[in-house]
């Protein structure tokens, strides 16, 4: 056995699968996730925003079998948070409204801050739910 056959075997015994319920809670977030998705396509901008969520879906997924690489993880909540920078101003618009009720009706196009904090907001749930897996790969001794 050569020294990086035995130095991967090293790898691979320290690799600690998922227990039963972070696997449970990956696939219940994977889920959660292509519900967010598929409830996309109606919106003008519904591609992007259907494969932001999906994105998120299949890291959920796809960690409860093998591990994601800890700089990719960290690279897509970069992008995640950095995205959601742009509908930060739309959201403190939203929070500096009477009517709070009002992010839960339809779209109104002389309200564009309503979808902004809608994006703001959905932004923030992706990069937590990528942040969780950051969080649970630290726990897998990688």
């Amino acid at each position: 056995m050569t020294n990086i056959e035995s130095k991967l075997k090293k790898q691979m015994k320290q690799i600690e699968p998922f227990s039963k319920q972070k696997k449970i809670t990956n696939f219940i977030l994977c889920v959660v996730f292509i519900i967010f998705a598929l409830l996309q396509l109606n919106d003008p901008d519904g591609f992007l925003w259907f494969s932001i969520y999906f994105i998120v879906s299949i890291i959920c997924l796809y960690s409860n079998f093998k591990p994601i690489s800890k700089s990719l993880l960290i690279l897509i909540i970069i992008a995640l948070l950095a995205y959601s920078a742009f509908y930060f101003p739309l959201f403190i618009d939203y929070l500096e409204t009477k009517n709070k009720e009002e992010i839960f009706d339809e779209m109104v196009y002389d309200k564009p801050y309503l979808e902004g904090a809608r994006e703001f907001i959905g932004l923030l749930i992706a990069a937590i739910g990528v942040i969780y897996q950051l969080k649970i790969r630290k726990n897998r001794n990688q």
